[in-house]
């Protein structure tokens, strides 16, 4: 589908009917933003059910005026869809000073040199899964459930990378707290605020209003643990919040570092969990790619260490690709505090504008037969932060999108460096599944199966 061209200076036009709306951006989120591009051109309204409306645009000019628009200017959406999941204190909810205050706080804990020590980490949680760390082992024969075997990986991750959990007991509590807390967050407590009210605690708000005061008592109690000295110094993230304090010299308080770690744990593991997911099945559905990248990790080396791994091409152009037809979060909004244009439609402060990225990453302009997953387009030029942005941009561009990156690539070589699997035949054809507002992220509407052939290890291939 093409680009539509700019209406500039013209106010685009709101759609009625908006719960026929938001029905629709939730049976197929992807489609429902190329119609409505299609029918009222770049930029375009969508509104969205007690939350307004959004200013929306899906090419690089407009990622511009978003991504550098003043910083003082913008803020986070309020009311927001999942300020229930994460909290207000979240960095993902900050603005102003305080954005600025936190972000510098949480930073030097995803950069470089930190995440590479946690390479291991991510190896040996896919390795655990692959033995049936999560009920299952990928033997021959077995049906593997896609989706949960990725968070079961992820979260592993984030519980060790940030907590230091690494106790089969401990991480089997956050494991189930974690699970009843995005279950009991529905569609419908996202999109419709007037749904988060109690009901003599049998209404779903109830419910999870519960889930979230549970994993936010193993929380607490890991940080006062910390607090008191009852955990030894370590290298995992929560240990480094405790010991970082703010320009000024105070520090972060507990009730704020809970919800900056809810944030992490729901955002850090449920995103890349879905990449991964999407990873292994377009890898699947082209041989040929599968086999290029499993010939450069056998090129690699059986003792290739999780760094020099993480820095292989053709891996990375297949991580990159699938983040540009499958971007985790496929909307980036921000609130204006002063007016404002986007592609000369005049704003004014308290209108919401945003940047479309699944619309942004298919632009037949920048990107030719945006359709088709065809990681060598990465190899054959360099694409800018206007272009390709599945972590947002500017100054609140995802503070945790090294690690993320970092666990993608390496999760995923070791699986398709392990195991030979296979796409029932519903799935290798045809269209891809629809991809649905998953709590923070975007994912395929269910899980896509895969039944194992092999063990690639053992047949020394």
């Amino acid at each position: 589908m093409g680009t539509a061209e700019p209406r500039v200076g013209t106010a685009p036009r709101a759609p009625r009917l908006i719960v026929l709306h938001a029905l629709a951006a939730g049976i197929d989120f992807d489609r429902y933003f190329r119609w409505r591009r299609a029918r009222e051109g770049d930029p375009f309204v969508v509104r969205f059910p007690g939350f307004g409306s959004a200013l929306f645009t899906g090419t690089a000019a407009g990622a511009r005026e978003v991504f550098r628009a003043p910083v003082d200017a913008l803020e986070p959406p309020r009311p927001n869809p999942i300020e229930p999941l994460v909290g207000p204190a979240s960095l993902i909810l900050a603005a102003g000073e305080r954005h600025r205050r936190d972000r510098a706080l949480l930073a030097p804990a995803f950069h470089g040199a930190r995440i590479r020590v946690y390479g291991e980490i991510i190896r040996d949680s896919v390795l655990q899964e692959l033995a049936g760390g999560n009920g299952q082992a990928w033997r021959p024969g077995a049906r593997i459930d896609s989706r949960a075997a990725a968070r079961a990986i992820t979260l592993r991750v984030i519980l060790e990378a940030v907590f230091g959990v690494d106790s089969h007991e401990r991480r089997a509590e956050y494991t189930t707290a974690v699970a009843e807390f995005l279950t009991a967050f529905s569609g419908p407590l996202m999109l419709v605020p007037l749904l988060r009210h109690g009901l003599f605690g049998q209404a779903p708000w109830d419910r999870f209003v519960a889930a979230r005061a549970r994993l936010d008592r193993l929380i607490l109690d890991d940080i006062a643990h910390r607090r008191t000295g009852g955990g030894e110094l370590t290298t995992d993230i929560l240990g480094m919040l405790l010991s970082t304090s703010y320009d000024d010299g105070t520090a972060i308080t507990d009730a704020e570092l809970c919800e900056q770690l809810r944030t992490l744990l729901v955002a850090g593991h449920e995103t890349t969990a879905t990449t991964l997911v999407w990873a292994l099945f377009h890898l699947h559905r082209e041989p040929s790619t599968l086999d290029r990248l499993r010939a450069e990790l056998r090129a690699a080396g059986p003792e290739v260490s999780p760094v020099e791994l993480a820095r292989l091409p053709y891996l990375d152009a297949v991580c990159q690709e699938t983040l540009r037809l499958h971007p985790a979060v496929p909307i980036v909004v921000r609130r204006l505090t002063a007016p404002c244009t986007l592609r000369g439609v005049p704003l004014a402060a308290g209108d919401t504008m945003g940047v479309a990225v699944p619309l942004l990453h298919s632009d037949p302009r920048v990107w030719p037969d945006p359709g088709r997953f065809r990681p060598e387009r990465f190899h054959e030029r360099k694409y800018g932060p206007l272009e390709f942005a599945p972590f947002g941009g500017g100054h609140r561009r995802c503070v945790g999108a090294a690690l993320a990156d970092y666990e993608l690539r390496i999760a995923l070589a070791t699986i398709v460096n392990r195991v030979r699997l296979r796409l029932p035949a519903r799935y290798a054809r045809g269209r891809a599944p629809m991809s649905v507002p998953h709590n923070i992220a975007t994912g395929p509407h269910r899980s896509i199966p895969f039944v194992v052939e092999g063990d690639l290890h053992h047949e020394g291939v």
